[in-house]
C-alpha cells in the first residue's frame, strides 16, 4: 500500500492520498488540500482515482474539493449520510460498515462521532486508519465545533471503536502526524484518564468565560492545548485550550 500526505500550511490539516500498488487504483481521504501535489502524483503514478473519501464535512478537509473534481470530474464522492448536506459535490452516502473496494485496497468505514455527528474513520487493509478529527498524535477531536455531538459521542468513539483496533494499526489523522493505536491507547493523556491509569485534575478554570473544573489540559495536535472540562452541572466537555484560564492550581 502506498500512501502520501499533503498537510495545509495554515490549517494543518492533512489530504491523503491512498493506492494499492505502483500504476493501479488510488483513492484520495479528504480534501482539504493542498492537493495539487497529490494530484500531480495520480498523474505521474499512472493511477486511477476511483473514490473520494470525506470523513466529514467541515471546510479545512473540503476546501479544494472543486480543485480534484475539475482534474477528475466523475469521481465518486462519499460521505455519511449526516454530512452530506453540508457538502455539495458529494454524490452518494457512505454509511458505518461499508465496504468499498477499490482494486487492491479494502475500505471499511467506522462511525465515529462526536467532532461532528457523521463523522468516519476508514480502516484500509485491516492495517491503517484514518481517523478524521476523532482521535490525533497525542490528542482527541473537540466537541464545540460546528455539528459537533457530545463528550460522550467523542469518548465512545475513541474508546469503543478506535482503541478496539489491533495496536499495530497505524493511525492517520485529520491533522498533522501520524502515530499508532498502541502508542495513543499507552500515551494520550485522555485515554489515560479514560482508562484509570492517571488521576482526573481538579482545579478550578474559566472555559470560554464560565466557571469550571479542569480535568486535564492535555496536548493539541498543533503543538497548543486541548482542554477536558466539566461544568458545574456534571457534564463533561472538551475545548480548545487557548479558551481556558485557569483559576487554581489543577492536575494535568
Amino acid at each position: 500500500m502506498i500512501i502520501e500526505r499533503a498537510m495545509d500550511p495554515q490549517f494543518l490539516s492533512n489530504t491523503y492520498l491512498v493506492a494499492d500498488d505502483p500504476g493501479e487504483t488510488a483513492v484520495l481521504i479528504d480534501a482539504g488540500g493542498p492537493v495539487e501535489p497529490l494530484l500531480n502524483a495520480i498523474d505521474t503514478g499512472g493511477y486511477t482515482l476511483s473514490h473520494i473519501l470525506l470523513t466529514h464535512h467541515h471546510y479545512d478537509h473540503v476546501s479544494e474539493l472543486d480543485k480534484v473534481l475539475e482534474r477528475f470530474p466523475a469521481t465518486p464522492v462519499l460521505i455519511h449520510p449526516g454530512e452530506r448536506e453540508h457538502v455539495g459535490q458529494v454524490t452518494g452516502d457512505l454509511n458505518p460498515g461499508d465496504v468499498i473496494v477499490a482494486g487492491g485496497l479494502e475500505i471499511e468505514a467506522l462511525h465515529t462521532p462526536g467532532h461532528t455527528n457523521g463523522m468516519l474513520a476508514f480502516v484500509v487493509n485491516g492495517s491503517d486508519v484514518f481517523t478524521g478529527d476523532t482521535l490525533f498524535k497525542g490528542s482527541v477531536g473537540g466537541v464545540s465545533a460546528t455539528g459537533s455531538t457530545s463528550y460522550s459521542d467523542l469518548k465512545s468513539s475513541v474508546m469503543d471503536v478506535l482503541m478496539a483496533l489491533d495496536p499495530a494499526t497505524v493511525v492517520h489523522p485529520g491533522h498533522t502526524y501520524p502515530t499508532t493505536i498502541g502508542d495513543e491507547f499507552e500515551h494520550n493523556g485522555f485515554i489515560r484518564i479514560w482508562r484509570g491509569l492517571d488521576p482526573e485534575g481538579t482545579g478550578s478554570c474559566l472555559a470560554m468565560g464560565e466557571p469550571a473544573t479542569l480535568i486535564l489540559l492535555g496536548d493539541d495536535y498543533d503543538g497548543g492545548h486541548k482542554a477536558w472540562v466539566r461544568w458545574p452541572d456534571g457534564r463533561d466537555d472538551i475545548v480548545a485550550g487557548s479558551k481556558i484560564t485557569v483559576v487554581a492550581d489543577a492536575e494535568a
